[in-house]
Order: C-alpha cells, then sequence, then structure tokens
C-alpha cells in the first residue's frame, strides 16, 4: 500500500470527522440530545477536555496542556512510523489499522489546539465562530466535541448486586466522536488479528 493511499484515507476521517464536529457545535446547545434511530442511537452533544470516550487526565490548565503537546507528538511520531511501516512492506491491514489511529488522533488534536481558539463557549447559547483569539479558550487549550451515543440497554443492577443493587445501568454509555471510532475500530483489528496483520516479509522497495 503506497502512502500517499495512507494519507487519502487519514484526510477523508479527518474531514468526515470535523465536518459533524463542527455542525453539532454550531447547532447544538450543550447536552442536547436527539434520537436518530428509538431511544439507543442518539446525537447527544458534549465536550471533554481529555482523552477518548470522555476520559480525563486532570481538571488544570497544566494537565490539559501536557495531554494536547503528547498529542501532538504522537502524531508527529505517527506519520514517521507509518511511512517506515509501508517502506518494509507491512501488509494493507496495517497500513490501514495505523492510518484510522492517526486520523483518529489528528482529528481529536485539531479540537485540542484550535477550537478554543475559533469557537464562542457552548452552554444555554448556540456556539459560534468568532474572530481569531476571541474564542473560549486558549491555544492548545480547546476541547473535543463528542457527539455519537448508543444507550442500546438501559436498565439497573439487580438489587442483589453489592454496592450497585438499583442503580443505573447503561450498554454503551460513552459518548464519543468519529475519531475515537476511527483509533478504536485500529487498535482492536490489530490486537484481534495481530498474528495475521504483523507477520511481513521484507519489501525493499520504496513506495510513496
Amino acid at each position: 500500500m503506497k502512502y500517499r493511499n495512507a494519507l487519502l484515507i487519514i484526510f477523508f476521517i479527518i474531514f468526515v470527522d470535523q465536518l459533524l464536529k463542527i455542525y453539532i457545535k454550531t447547532h447544538f446547545y450543550i447536552g442536547e440530545p436527539v434520537n436518530l434511530i428509538g431511544n439507543w442511537c442518539k446525537l447527544h452533544f458534549i465536550e471533554n477536555e481529555g482523552m477518548a470516550y470522555g476520559m480525563k487526565l486532570g481538571q488544570a490548565d497544566v494537565a490539559k496542556l501536557i495531554l494536547t503537546l503528547f498529542r501532538l507528538g504522537a502524531v508527529i511520531f505517527g506519520f514517521y512510523l507509518l511511512k517506515r511501516l509501508i517502506k518494509k512492506g507491512y501488509k494493507k491491514g496495517v497500513i490501514i489499522c495505523g492510518s484510522l489511529i492517526l486520523a483518529g488522533a489528528l482529528g481529536n488534536l485539531i479540537d485540542s489546539i484550535f477550537y478554543g481558539m475559533i469557537f464562542s463557549e457552548s452552554s444555554f447559547h448556540i456556539a459560534k465562530f468568532v474572530p481569531w483569539g476571541q474564542g473560549y479558550g486558549k491555544l492548545f487549550h480547546g476541547k473535543v466535541v463528542d457527539m455519537l451515543y448508543f444507550p442500546i440497554i438501559e436498565t439497573h443492577y439487580p438489587m442483589w448486586v453489592p454496592k450497585l443493587g438499583g442503580r443505573e445501568f447503561v450498554f454503551f454509555e460513552p459518548i464519543f466522536n468519529i475519531a475515537d471510532a476511527a483509533i478504536s475500530t485500529g487498535v482492536i483489528t490489530l490486537l484481534v488479528f495481530q498474528k495475521r496483520l504483523l507477520h511481513h516479509k521484507p519489501n525493499t522497495a520504496i513506495q510513496s
């Protein structure tokens, strides 16, 4: 698989991811849910300052900056590694998975770096584009937009379950975005099919 084909995959995923994020950001109130298919497939607009699926590294500005810089370093290294894998002749499946992971990381990185500079705050008012630097946050301190919510099962834990009895149980509870889905798809596929995908024959031909 050629490097330019991997780049096409990356840029396509980023384009779709950012298109949906910008639409949600500029058309939804924060916390607003919209059913797509019944009650189990929804658009539910939230923002988070952490990692995939709403996980957080910390609340402080320093933690947010560290996370964003870590993402930036990982993305830069990811492009280098992807090109190395292609030159070494790894299978197409590995390159596609790597492209998915890299696209997801870059998609969320864009939010973290730029969204605080170009969008107004999302709260009781729908966010708008604003002149550069007049947004809700600083450079590298933007919030990641999430919106995909699939509460397929909504029930309660049985009363006999220790500490959890009677509490609400939702599967699948995390709210995520296309970038998160791309990362998860790439990682899970590599883990499940690692023996088949990671076995390769050395390739001396340089592809570009």
